[in-house]
């Protein structure tokens, strides 16, 4: 059954329409469930936000790790859906990227019903959730509007070249897949002209993932065409939990807010 919930909100929209727990897969029997928040405005050719999270493929759920995201996508009165998906080491690749296409087809068959335009999905993940997110956005089986990654990995052999060995949390999500599979699970190998545009953000004193990631995925993605944005904001750590109320650390959320309303005009 589903069920929606009418609230008053603190946001520019006013009244707006919130969805928690809904179903919308159901792989291997494991029940992967949404939460999203709409505002009760006009949204025909307006992004719609599909977020998701973090937690080195083997941790997190759909309200962990992005708490800032939530925050000021309602204050600016931007629609989002933030997702569950099968976590490593027991689901391996590409089992999370599949349950975030079946969200994304979900939530356009649903879009009447939510009240949003599901022409205008834009994928918007963070760390293991931004390699997720950019693999579902290029992968070509379900169509975007966009993508954006904060501090994701883009290309997995490079960061291994990098850190000397996988990593032990993406080494469980990648088991058994050889360089091949790696290769398979590579953002940047799936590159193409046409691709929709991107923005990255990424901290400059990220200890977890190098923004070399970030800049390897631009170089990439403008050599065939596409269009990349990318913000460096110095000082910032990995996390934007560890950005929140830290004004040098601030430009995410203008950048964020603003890219997302600009797709709106494109």
């Amino acid at each position: 059954m589903l069920l929606a919930v009418f609230v008053i909100l603190s946001c520019a929209s006013g009244l707006a329409k919130e969805w928690k727990d809904l179903e919308f897969a159901k792989p291997d029997g494991v029940s992967l469930t949404l939460d999203a928040w709409v505002p009760d405005a006009d949204l025909k050719g307006k992004s719609v936000a599909l977020l998701v999270h973090g937690g080195g493929w083997e941790a997190g759920d759909k309200r962990t790790y992005i708490g800032p995201w939530f925050r000021a996508l309602t204050a600016a009165g931007i629609p989002w859906v933030t997702v569950n998906y099968r976590l490593g080491p027991k689901w391996k690749h590409p089992a999370a990227v599949e349950d975030v296409e079946a969200a994304v087809r979900w939530v356009q068959g649903n879009a009447r019903m939510l009240g949003i335009d599901g022409k205008q999905i834009v994928l918007v993940g963070e760390s293991a959730g931004a390699h997720i997110a950019a693999l579902a956005a290029m992968r070509g089986r379900v169509k975007v509007a966009g993508w954006v990654g904060f501090y994701g990995i883009y290309d997995v052999p490079q960061w291994v070249k990098e850190r000397g060995e996988l990593p032990k949390n993406i080494a469980g999500y990648l088991r058994d897949v050889g360089e091949k599979g790696q290769r398979e699970a590579t953002p940047v190998e799936y590159v193409k002209r046409g691709q929709v545009a991107i923005l990255l953000v990424h901290g400059k004193a990220d200890r977890g993932v190098p923004f070399a990631q970030s800049e390897r995925m631009c170089e990439v993605a403008r050599g065939k065409g596409v269009d990349c944005e990318m913000l460096l904001i110095e000082g910032a750590p990995h996390g934007v939990d560890n950005w929140e109320g830290k004004a040098e650390f601030g430009a995410w959320e203008e950048k964020l807010v603003g890219w997302l309303k600009g797709r709106r005009e494109r």
